[in-house]
């Protein structure tokens, strides 16, 4: 039997879709921001309930939530989604998910509960890998050699870096991983990777992916890498690469943000469902 919990997923891109599928198998669930031709015919999904204020128990917002009007980001909806209009909606004690928490939304949810899902251990870990393989999607797209035996630095050996160092090494790509401390050169001593500290660092590479949000590539370092070299930065923001300085010196450099939900939105979509439906059940027990 379906719970009976009402769940309203707003705006985003194909990945709230899915996401929305999946909460649909165990919860009433309704979208906004989708029209008709837009959501995949195989899926059942209902459109949202709006003439009824407090109706939702829980809403989904997107990642990012808000657009750079403020208004829900909905790329796929031909009118703006007021957020007001989801606070009369939600009811009093309900519970607002966003993905990638802006300050903005406190003002607007003020009596809500507001939760981070992006934040959650869980998902980051499940997303790590559609995130690196995206990564190695992209470099093997723009490069014009193989990966087998070209060498590549990895910088960071968090969840995402170790994703990738396993992808690489199916390709038989040499590997150089940059860390900050001794227990990042443990982790990647015990993957069989050659570790180096981020200011050791040399610069004969000919493919670099940066996952550490903060400023590592500066120019003068810009400056020591070959010309084609291929950056590929996967932090978010404010990145690792000073990317005025490499446009300036004539470096490609790749900003691949959002990587899951451009490459694998259906797993993505359902990574996010499994992580908001384990809140929800915590919340009942608790």
């Amino acid at each position: 039997m379906k719970d009976k919990t009402r769940i309203l997923v707003t705006g985003g891109d194909m990945r709230q879709i899915y996401c929305a599928e999946k909460l649909s198998a165990v919860y009433d669930t309704y979208v906004m921001g989708f029209p008709a031709g837009s959501i995949p015919e195989k899926t059942n999904l209902k459109q949202a309930v709006t003439d009824s204020n407090g109706f939702y128990d829980f809403v989904v917002l997107p990642v990012p939530p808000l657009d750079e009007n403020g208004s829900i980001s909905a790329p796929f909806s031909d009118t703006e989604i007021n957020p007001d209009t989801i606070r009369k909606l939600l009811k009093p004690d309900g519970v607002v998910f966003v993905g990638k928490y802006d300050k903005k939304l406190s003002d607007i949810f003020p009596d809500n509960k507001i939760i981070d899902y992006m934040k959650c251990e869980d998902l980051s870990l499940k997303n790590a890998i559609p995130t690196a393989e995206g990564a190695v999607e992209i470099a093997l797209n723009e490069l014009p050699v193989t990966l087998n035996g070209l060498e590549v630095l990895i910088v960071g050996m968090g969840r995402i870096g170790t994703s990738l160092a396993e992808i690489l090494k199916g390709f038989g790509s040499n590997i150089t991983v940059a860390v900050h401390n001794e227990k990042g050169s443990a982790k990647a001593r015990m993957a069989g990777i050659r570790p180096v500290f981020t200011d050791k660092m040399d610069t004969d590479y000919k493919l670099v992916f940066n996952t550490v949000p903060e400023m590592i590539f500066n120019t003068d370092l810009l400056k020591r890498f070959s010309d084609d070299t291929l950056f590929i930065d996967l932090a978010s923001k404010p990145g690792g690469i000073d990317f005025k300085s490499a446009t300036i010196l004539g470096k490609k450099v790749i900003w691949a943000l959002g990587i899951p939900g451009k490459t694998a939105p259906v797993t993505s979509g359902e990574f996010i469902a499994e992580t908001i439906a384990g809140i929800i059940r915590e919340r009942s027990f608790s």
